[in-house]
């Protein structure tokens, strides 16, 4: 059994991603940190963080990918209708640290969660400078019922999680941040490890390989740093 290579806090390369382990996940190293430099190094070569509480930092590189490509989204014709009948508000980065923490409560009867504050603290500085984005779904109370959060680097866009309280309402966030992205020409959005929730609008697997050819050809393309706040529509006339 291979050991797992553990990162110094003093340098942020990463063991080559050929090296992550086949289970579970494609677990690749461990340590380090979450600063913005580490974390974008680790996006821009496929690389994210997933941990829980009282665990250090764990590096994953998993082997086959989710991911959505924007012009095959799935949206079904319940959802369609959902989103029709205009039960839902939508926005861009109006309520960052409110989707992270809602994100990070407990599901389906766990206790623990793998948002941790440290992971918080990490995000929202990517947040702040404009790299970090979240979607919110608002009920007609203005009541946040969804939404998702992720990374934006190049011309690709990194999924980090999603809640919902509501029927559909990550679904209708999933679909506003193709709608989206789709207006900047993004050419992927990495779903990382496979569900059946994304698989229902249309997410598949591709191998390492293949994400991270797609990350080299996309990754260094211009784009938006603003918030999204400043240019984001939704149209619920989809």
């Amino acid at each position: 059994m291979s050991l797992i290579p553990w990162l110094s806090k003093e340098s942020y390369q990463f063991p080559p991603t050929s090296s992550a382990m086949l289970e579970p996940n494609g677990l690749l190293a461990v340590g380090g940190d979450l600063s913005a430099t580490r974390l974008v190094k680790a996006y821009s070569m496929g690389i994210f963080p997933w941990f829980s509480e009282m665990q250090p930092i764990l590096w994953w590189s998993p082997d086959p990918r989710s991911v959505l490509i924007p012009d095959k989204l799935h949206i079904s014709r319940s959802l369609r209708k959902s989103i029709r009948q205009g039960i839902f508000k939508v926005s861009a980065d109006r309520a960052f640290t409110k989707v992270v923490e809602c994100c990070s409560q407990p599901r389906g009867g766990e206790t623990g969660t793998w948002i941790t504050a440290e992971m918080k603290d990490a995000y929202s500085q990517l947040h702040d400078t404009g790299i970090a984005h979240s979607i919110e779904v608002w009920d007609q109370q203005n009541n946040l019922v969804g939404g998702l959060y992720g990374v934006a680097l190049g011309k690709v866009f990194f999924g980090e999680s999603m809640f919902s309280i509501q029927t559909d309402a990550s679904k209708v966030a999933v679909v506003a941040m193709v709608s989206h992205l789709q207006r900047y020409d993004f050419s992927i959005i990495d779903c990382q490890i496979e569900s059946a929730h994304l698989n229902s609008l249309g997410a598949t697997n591709i191998s390492r390989q293949h994400f991270e050819s797609i990350l080299d050809d996309h990754i260094q393309s211009p784009a938006p740093t603003q918030r999204w706040s400043d240019n984001f529509c939704w149209d619920n006339k989809i």
